[in-house]
């Protein structure tokens, strides 16, 4: 294998490999925006969940007054 050969392919090499990093590069940010969006439903969701376990005011403004 001549110099130039060897030189050739360990270009082609590179190029695939920066082509395939800049692809995973993209795949992980993608995957992080979905997780931060998750987690802010996730959160709110448990939210949700604590304000009906916890009968906050939203559960008392149902309730009729005593006088009632």
């Amino acid at each position: 294998m001549s110099e130039a050969t060897r030189l050739e392919a360990i270009e082609t090499k590179l190029s695939h490999l920066e082509s395939s990093l800049q692809h995973l590069g993209a795949v992980v940010m993608r995957q992080q925006r979905e997780i931060e969006l998750l987690v802010a439903h996730n959160r709110a969701l448990k939210e949700q969940i604590q304000s009906l376990e916890g009968g906050g005011a939203s559960a008392a403004g149902f309730e009729k007054p005593p006088h009632y």
